[in-house]
């Protein structure tokens, strides 16, 4: 059997972990033979919560899950790690200004990038999904100078996931039959979800997205604000957010990390945007479409960008200039 990988999940008290540790620790994410230790942080008011999930962890009896590991202390939580799943972070409460939610983020995610460049493996890969989740993983990376930018990622696949699911719907096929959407930008309301790449499957032959769906009123209208308030409309009908989802989305999303995208396909995630071919400024974690082999991204260049993407793909970059500067303003201090 191969030597077990080190996985930490923070805010592994919350509901998303809950929808999500058990298919990391069945072997859905890092592989059908990959034994897993799994290490459970979250703050120290969790902890009797977390000892709930451990018992279930044990009681679900997995095969690959070697140990589970609850802890509120980042040495313990970030020690020698392959990969890291950044969940927790401080939510948006009543009344509060978008600046304070930053300010709390970056204290908390300074602290993480901090632990993770003192503790983890240099080949570690983080997935920062706390909210908000591009300025977030920034702020981690700045403040893990050892560990590859590369290494950094914030998950915008939920949206991805999201606008393949409403293309699909539109088309009558399964979503298994759409590639190839892609996410720009922030991981918030201004993103924008782009089909003008994306490819249906209907009957057996492929077309464009524009063409198979056929109501460019609908892509370039409803499609995209579906997309971009999506979250807020589960909010409203579960009075949750979208916990199954998430989830779901970031075992994608680390599971193509570990073993690449299809041939041809292109999945969205936010990566550091140097040296992209697109004219987003250099130093933001933006959502790009990428193709990943032996894990590492790339992004996709040479994507026709026409005046209607173009403005939208601008306008997410400044919304991330201005959190990115708000956030280094408080990193500085």
């Amino acid at each position: 059997m191969a030597e077990p990988i080190r996985v930490v999940v923070t805010g592994a008290a919350g509901q998303i972990a809950y929808s999500l540790l058990y298919s990391i620790a069945k072997g859905d994410v890092f592989g059908q033979d990959q034994p897993i230790i799994l290490i459970l942080l979250d703050i120290p008011p969790m902890l009797p919560v977390l000892d709930g999930v451990v018992m279930e962890l044990q009681d679900c009896a997995l095969p690959l899950l070697m140990e589970v590991i609850p802890t509120d202390k980042v040495e313990v939580g970030f020690k020698d790690i392959d990969a890291a799943i950044l969940v927790g972070s401080m939510p948006r409460k009543e009344g509060m200004e978008r600046k304070d939610l930053l300010k709390a983020n970056v204290a908390i995610f300074k602290t993480q990038g901090s632990a993770l460049d003192k503790y983890a493996k240099k080949s570690v890969k983080v997935l920062v999904v706390g909210n908000p989740a591009n300025t977030n993983c920034l702020i981690a990376s700045k403040s893990a100078p050892s560990i590859p930018k590369e290494n950094f990622s914030c998950l915008t696949r939920l949206d991805h996931n999201r606008a393949c699911s409403q293309v699909a719907m539109r088309c009558g096929v399964s979503s298994g039959h759409v590639k190839n959407v892609i996410i720009w930008g922030n991981h918030s309301s201004t993103q924008y979800p782009d089909v003008h790449h994306a490819k249906v499957n209907v009957a057996g032959s492929e077309k464009a997205a524009y063409e198979a769906v056929k109501n460019d009123a609908w892509l370039r209208g409803d499609f995209i604000s579906t997309v971009q308030q999506r979250g807020a409309a589960v909010i409203k009908a579960r009075k949750l957010s979208s916990a199954m989802s998430a989830a779901k989305a970031i075992c994608d999303h680390m599971r193509d990390i570990w073993f690449g995208t299809k041939e041809g396909e292109f999945i969205s995630m936010g990566v550091y945007a140097s040296g992209n071919s697109y004219g987003i400024p250099e130093d933001l974690i933006y959502s790009f479409p990428v193709q990943i082999k032996n894990k590492s991204w790339k992004i996709v260049d040479g994507l026709e960008i026409n005046d209607f993407s173009r403005a939208k793909m601008d306008a997410t970059a400044a919304e991330l200039v201005e959190e990115r500067d708000t956030a280094l303003d408080f990193l500085s201090k």
